[in-house]
Order: structure tokens, then C-alpha cells, then sequence
């Protein structure tokens, strides 16, 4: 059996207001003082979900995330972050996490 999967949360977090259009913000910084190597990704009310390079668009068909869950993104090599409304405004919190 192997035990529980604890990460260290000590670092600020970014928030994303999300609408008709896309919006995005770099990555949350790391320990390590670059972009976050892996971030925890929750949300208000669903949300579609990118990772990538400046310029980035999130799109109606990228991850979900719902309100109900958080997901666990590794973000090695992407610089920013964007999310856009599934149906309704809401906020998407990024924020870093290590192990």
C-alpha cells in the first residue's frame, strides 16, 4: 500500500476570471523562481482549460475542469495558463504545487 500523495503548497497562486472570451496569465512561480513545474487547477463553475506558450487562446473544446474536482497539471516547458467559461462566469485558481 502506498501512502498519501502530499504536496507542498506554500506559494502564491494566480486567478483567472473567466467569460465569453478567453483569458490567460503566466504560470504561478515555482520554488525554483521560474514557471511552476506542476499546478492544481480548480474552478467556480466549469471551465475550459489550457496550458501552453504566450498567446495562448483556451477554446470550448480544451480540459474541463469542474467545480466538484481539482486536477493536477504538469506544466514542465509551458509559460502560461488560459481558461474560458463552459456556460457560465466563474474564477480558476492555478496554483503551484511540489512533492
Amino acid at each position: 500500500m502506498s501512502g498519501p500523495i502530499v504536496h507542498d503548497i506554500n506559494l502564491t497562486g494566480v486567478n483567472i476570471t473567466t467569460g465569453a472570451a478567453s483569458a490567460s496569465s503566466a504560470l504561478p512561480v515555482g520554488s525554483a523562481g521560474g514557471a511552476a513545474k506542476s499546478v492544481r487547477v480548480a474552478a467556480t463553475v466549469n471551465a475550459r482549460v489550457r496550458v501552453g506558450l504566450t498567446g495562448l487562446t483556451a477554446v470550448a473544446t480544451d480540459f474541463l475542469v469542474t467545480p466538484n474536482e481539482a486536477i493536477v497539471i504538469d506544466t514542465r516547458g509551458c509559460t502560461h495558463v488560459a481558461a474560458i467559461q463552459d456556460t457560465a462566469a466563474g474564477v480558476v485558481n492555478v496554483a503551484p504545487v511540489e512533492n
